[in-house]
């Protein structure tokens, strides 16, 4: 690229799904992702999903030639699988976990697990300088009754305010992710508004790879059929996503998906298809400044529809603070019982009766499990209660200000 003031960045972004033991074939899919990344010549590597470390270092052992610069993000219980390759160094890193990953009880999904956060690197390339940011989203699982809806609407609000409380001094914003969101839902479309970004597929002059560039599709071998019923081309919940932020311009010049299977081989690369975008940017004499990408009354609309949503989700997570707060005190009150009942017993040691140790054991031992469950319940519940409550109140001062615009 040199001082060229024209610059042609071309960025992969892919959600690996390499759960750790877990995924199909999961080391021969990490290595063929290794082998695929270190024969094309993409300038930055976003990848989602790779949550064992020691993928990671392989990868970064397999890429080190090509890719010298490299960042993993920490996070959560088994890790945000968050990580970054470029060819260019990276200046500086930060991560933001969302205040709401799902549920810890909710073991077959696993999302609360692993501290769902987004990434920032800062590289500077040809005198200009990136913000890149790669994230992972709340799963959906249900699209007809998603109950992760409104933790999905936080993060995505999150994500969008951490964008641009932390982009004012970048010329070019860059995000890349799995999302969990289709093209039209109202988190994507209060991402977008709120933030400015351009959605490359959409922008894009030419495209190659899956129909509607989705990226969840029915022929992938390892893709839940009966999930996509609904969706026989499937579904487009990866993105990647870009704003000039100064004197800067960026055209999406390509745009191309994986198709299944990976070159001479019987899987593909990981159960969603790769992302990549060929960016053409270069350099303007005036500056465009931050702005908001859509219309104001448009923006009101859709930052109504996500506080509605949020709303929803804040009584729901009353209803449960309410039951798991009855639950603490029905197993107090048993406690206090069982008290009574062995403090009567105890006196009736002198009549002769025996003491039903075991019963009284067992009992005392199902009422504190019950306590600290419920309790532990409650916690959590009065903790999603107040994450719910100060989104909705940001969400309500930002309508009152755009409201408030001459």
């Amino acid at each position: 690229m040199g001082g060229d003031p024209t610059l042609q960045l071309r960025i992969f972004d892919l959600n690996c799904w390499a759960i750790r033991y877990l995924s199909k074939r999961r080391q021969e899919r990490v290595r063929l992702i290794g082998d695929m990344l270190r024969q094309d010549s993409f300038d930055l590597v976003l990848l989602q999903e790779v949550w064992s470390e020691q993928d990671y270092s392989n990868l970064k052992g397999k890429l080190g030639g090509c890719y010298p610069f490299s960042h993993y993000f920490h996070s959560g219980v088994i890790g945000s699988g968050l990580c970054v390759f470029s060819r260019f160094p990276i200046l500086d890193t930060l991560l933001y976990q969302y205040s709401l990953n799902g549920y810890p009880y909710m073991l077959q999904h696993g999302d609360w697990f692993c501290g769902k956060s987004v990434g920032l690197i800062i590289t500077k390339i040809s005198g200009i300088v990136f913000n890149v940011y790669v994230t992972h989203l709340h799963a959906e699982y249900c699209r007809e009754k998603d109950v992760y809806l409104p933790h999905r609407l936080v993060q995505a609000w999150e994500l969008a305010q951490f964008i641009r409380h932390t982009s004012k001094a970048a010329d070019v914003v860059l995000l890349g992710g799995d999302l969990n969101m289709h093209p039209g839902d109202v988190g994507i479309r209060l991402l977008r508004s709120w933030t400015g970004l351009r959605d490359a597929f959409a922008e894009a002059t030419r495209f190659e790879g899956c129909e509607d560039g989705c990226t969840l599709i029915p022929n992938n071998c390892f893709t839940v059929k009966t999930e996509l019923l609904p969706f026989p081309l499937g579904i487009r919940i990866d993105y990647i996503l870009y704003k000039a932020m100064s004197s800067v311009t960026v055209k999406c010049e390509e745009l191309k998906t994986t198709t299944g299977t990976a070159p001479g081989m019987d899987i593909p690369f990981s159960d969603h298809e790769a992302v990549m975008a060929t960016l053409h940017i270069q350099r303007q004499g005036q500056a465009v400044g931050d702005n908001l990408g859509t219309a104001e009354p448009m923006l009101v609309d859709v930052v109504t529809e996500a506080r509605t949503e949020v709303v929803v989700g804040l009584r729901a997570a009353q209803r449960q603070r309410y039951s798991t707060g009855r639950m603490v005190v029905l197993a107090l009150l048993l406690l206090l019982l069982q008290a009574a009942a062995a403090l009567g017993a105890l006196a009736g040691l002198a009549a002769g009766q025996p003491f039903p140790k075991l019963s009284f054991s067992l009992l005392a031992f199902l009422a504190i499990g019950v306590l600290l469950l419920a309790t532990g319940l409650h916690l959590f519940h009065t903790m999603e209660v107040k994450m719910l409550q100060g989104t909705e109140e940001q969400m309500r001062m930002a309508l009152r200000a755009l409201q408030e615009r001459p």
